[in-house]
């Protein structure tokens, strides 16, 4: 593997070194006077392929570095109102200027062409108009097609198959971060032009010191005050009556923005995610997190099948949202952002599965589900981001009132017997943080103080009807109760707290850091209606607290030129772990120093090319639930405790990667090529011991092992100006190879997956677009040692939409999802199919739409898995067809 390693980073080097030469100068006219914006490009000679190319800035001034095994190459300027001029020079390092003599450009009648794809700088814009179909009425319909840009499900931008880290619209971050909401509801005809900024440093304090390798997005809208939105509402056809309303108007001012945001339905479609922070900025700005649950305590959950969600959703959900900012100073330096949102969902799932175990034995179980979701959320934000000084101040609160249900059918796999359950859980969560930067210029240094503050109670209540159900031995429900009960709760906080000074010269940024991390956790719970021999009443119980102390003190080296960027961190840990339950004779610690450095280099040449290498090195010292020794009823199919005995887990993880990455607005390609390879090292292996169905306890055994991973990648995608085509090929092969114990037998795990996909677009014709997605998979599973098995599996799935234009302002819509998958001798085809007509009454630009979904009226979705001792079929209930007319709108 290190052999593997090596040839990588010698192929990553001779890439960067190869007859890199840079030629830069001063274009001006014939009176000497600077040409801003003249082009200056460098090509092969008698080839139409560009290797490099530059912009002039205001002073006439450009500088391109290019790669080419040629001898000469040729010097192409071009500038408007100025003759095209055209040089052959040597592939050698120079300085050249060039006087360029006037010509009119004529401008042909009246047809203005504007450049789909243009770059400046660190600055790449789309034009939106090039990429959009008819068919396409949001911004996010248009960006799933632009060349290099990938929307991912859960409303992920990826950049070069990375995430962004921040949206803004006309400059501002009204969003942060949660930026699905207007992505998913902003009309595609406000928009005048989507525009990458690449290596994007959010803080402006901190930009030219502190350099970014990630892309942010800015949405640059057609005017600059803008009042605009959709809407849709709708009503179908089906048991029960359905319905669909979206409500999203917005507005974009100079000075203040917002967005209100209203969406329900119960047919279907997830709209409760939409307010998830998908963008996290910079660490400068303080730490922002997607608030959620602690679940220890879960009703069985009936499985969900590899489709869209949209095939097998059946729920009833509102979702509101409101996000406001403003400018609260002259100076427009000061924002004020207030956010909030209100989520009531309620969810029916079901599945039905059976196990044959290799033994002979087999048992069956049928899952009816509802979820229910009731959360609040609210934040106030106070920023002030300038040249001269950064603060921001983050305040979050968020209440959840949970609850889930479940009705269990079941045999048993030993001796057949059946058995019914019904399951409820309650999960009442509170959430507060606040988090604090800022940064203060001193003399020729900034000085920056971070603070996060953390408080989080969950409690949770499990319990099971009749006691009897759950039927593990060596526990037997009290005989006079007719439940068992599992009550929990828990308690966290949290606060780090941190304070650095930077030093700057050349280019070269230091940051020396001292900081204190801390977090501790209290569980408290009790199993209750449930007795069992040799066990003393303390053992259905934990009063368990889990703290960890860790002050640090690192260094961090930034460095950025014009074609190099340099990040490293250089941390020193001092990590104080303690586990304590007096009852329970639990008292665990962990006291050491570690060593944790990262570092991130990139180089840029010839223009279009990035090149990339990293490494760091983590540990981690596992969570209280490492820690219980009490008996716990996670869930009604068993009860679990953790080894007394058991000490803290202690992982070490190492990882390196080195990426390469084109992009090209000239020719409009975009590729991308990736490594990485990890060890996570850990002093215990766990070793669970099976008791009966459901029961077990957790036993680890001091030994190290170790998890290695290995991760290729690649993705190209181009647009065809001449055939309006958008196209892309991806591939990615992970492998991951693991040591295991069960039931004191080893064992070893090797995990291969292999992926690859294809997606393209077209609007050629102007009766027609096409849009298309497919991705064919391999996933392999052995198991070698004292437990052996092996198991293939091969998965095809495809989405295919097309949309015809018979007469104008009519639109006839198909979609054919189609999931495939094959195991052993077992292989399932299940196809989807939906129709849509749709009038647009374009004076109003009115949409009205018939849609038929699932025409083939497919209600379950089975499939066949094979696993280290069974095979398990399973069916899941999937939505039925459903008949959905909607009207569709712009608020202006």
């Amino acid at each position: 593997m290190k052999r593997k390693i090596s040839l990588f980073l010698m192929l990553f080097f001779t890439v960067l070194t190869f007859a890199q030469k840079t030629v830069s100068g001063k274009i001006t006219d014939e009176d000497g006077s600077p040409v801003p914006s003249a082009s200056v490009t460098i090509e092969e000679p008698g080839k139409d392929a560009i290797l490099a190319y530059g912009i002039t800035n205001s002073k006439g001034e450009y500088k391109v570095t290019f790669t080419s095994p040629e001898a000469n190459v040729d010097l192409k300027v071009k500038a408007f109102n100025q003759k095209p001029l055209t040089k052959q020079i040597s592939n050698s390092d120079q300085t050249l200027t060039f006087k360029m003599q006037s010509e009119a450009t004529e401008i042909k009648e009246v047809q203005l062409k504007t450049k789909m794809i243009t770059a400046r700088g660190d600055t790449i814009a789309y034009d939106l108009k090039a990429f959009d179909s008819k068919s396409d009425r949001t911004l996010a319909d248009v960006m799933r097609k632009i060349p290099g840009i990938e929307v991912n499900k859960d409303g992920t931008i990826l950049y070069q198959g990375n995430a962004i880290n921040k949206f803004y619209v006309n400059g501002k971050d009204l969003m942060e971060g949660g930026y699905g909401t207007i992505n998913n509801s902003l009309p595609k005809d406000a928009v005048q032009k989507v525009e990458v900024l690449e290596n994007h440093q959010p803080v402006k304090i901190l930009q030219d010191k502190v350099p970014s390798d990630q892309a942010a997005i800015n949405i640059k809208l057609k005017n600059s005050v803008t009042m605009t939105g959709r809407g849709e509402v709708g009503t179908g056809f089906g048991d029960p009556w359905l319905w669909n309303v979206k409500l999203t108007p917005m507005f974009f001012g100079q000075k203040s923005q917002w967005v209100v945001n209203y969406k329900t339905n119960n047919m279907g479609e997830q709209v409760e995610n939409e307010g998830n922070i998908l963008a996290f900025g910079n660490r400068f700005e303080g730490r922002r997190i997607n608030a959620s649950q602690n679940d220890w305590l879960n009703v069985e959950n009936a499985s969900t099948p590899n489709l869209p969600v949209k095939r097998y959703l059946m729920n009833n959900v509102h979702y509101l949202s409101a996000n406001y900012l403003t400018n609260i100073d002259k100076k427009k330096e000061w924002e004020l952002k207030a956010n909030a949102n209100y989520t009531n969902n309620a969810v029916e799932r079901e599945s039905y599965s059976q196990t044959d175990y290799f033994g002979g034995s087999s048992n069956y179980t049928n899952i009816l589900n509802n979820f229910y979701t009731d959360k609040a959320k609210g934040e106030l934000i106070f920023t002030k981001n300038a040249k001269k000084g950064f603060f921001k101040n983050t305040t979050s609160f968020s209440q959840y009132w949970n609850a889930d249900r479940g009705i269990v059918d079941r045999t048993d796999a030993k001796d057949g017997s059946f058995r019914h359950a019904d399951e409820a859980v309650e999960s009442p969560t509170t959430s507060f943080q606040n988090s604090l930067s800022t940064i203060v210029p001193w003399k020729e240094k900034m000085v920056n103080v971070l603070s996060f503050v953390s408080y989080q109670t969950d409690k949770q209540n499990l319990e099971v009807s009749p006691s009897s159900y759950l039927g593990i031995p060596g526990f037997t429900p009290s005989a006079s109760s007719e439940f068992v009960r599992q009550n929990l709760r828990l308690k966290t906080f949290e606060a780090n707290h941190s304070a650095n000074i930077s030093f700057s010269s050349k280019g070269w940024t230091f940051t020396p850091e001292v900081g204190f991390n801390f977090k501790t956790t209290d569980l408290v719970s009790d199993l209750s209606n449930i007795t069992t021999t040799g066990v003393l009443p303390s053992q259905y119980s934990n009063d368990l607290k889990y703290t960890t102390a860790t002050p640090y003190g690192s260094l961090g080296v930034n460095y950025k030129s014009e074609s190099w960027m340099l990040y490293a961190n250089v941390p020193v840990n001092s990590n104080n772990i303690k586990a304590e339950d007096p009852l329970r004779n639990v008292s665990k610690t962990v006291n050491k120093v570690t060593f944790e450095p990262n570092v991130f280099a990139q180089y840029s040449f010839a223009s279009f090319w990035k090149a990339s290498v990293s490494a760091n090195i983590n540990n981690n010292f596992g969570e209280i639930n490492t820690a219980y020794s009490g008996f716990l009823m996670t869930s009604p199919s068993g009860i679990n405790a953790m080894d007394i005995n058991n000490p803290i887990p202690q992982n070490n993880n190492k990882s390196a990667g080195t990426r390469i990455e084109y992009r090209n607005p000239l020719n409009n390609l975009f590729f991308n090529v990736s490594y990485r390879f990890s060890d996570a090292k850990r002093n215990l292996i766990s070793n669970p011991t099976i008791n009966g169905p459901g029961y077990s306890i957790m036993k680890y055994i001091e030994q190290d092992n170790h998890i290695l991973n290995n991760g290729y990648s690649a993705e190209v995608g181009k647009y065809f100006p001449k055939f309006k085509t958008n196209a892309s090929l991806s591939y990615s092969n992970n492998t991951a190879k693991s040591d295991a114990f069960l039931n004191d037998e080893s064992y070893t795990n090797n995990n291969n997956g292999q992926s690859y996909g294809v997606k393209f677009n077209n609007t050629y014709f102007s009766w027609m677009s096409v849009d298309y997605n497919a991705s064919i998979s391999r996933t392999k599973q052995t198991s070698t040692g004292k437990i052996n098995s092996s198991a293939i599996r091969t998965g095809f799935t495809h989405n295919l939409g097309v949309f015809f234009y018979p007469v104008e302002n009519h639109t006839v819509g198909f979609n054919w999802d189609q999931v495939n998958t094959n195991a052993a001798d077992q292989k399932y085809r299940n196809g989807f199919y939906d129709v849509s007509y749709q009038f647009t009454w374009s004076k109003k630009k009115i949409d009205f739409e018939l849609k038929w979904m699932n025409i083939a009226n497919k209600k379950v979705f089975e499939t066949y898995d094979i696993n280290t001792t069974n095979i398990t079929f399973t069916r899941y209930q999937l939505r039925p067809s459903q008949v959905m007319f909607t009207v569709k709108f712009n608020f202006k």
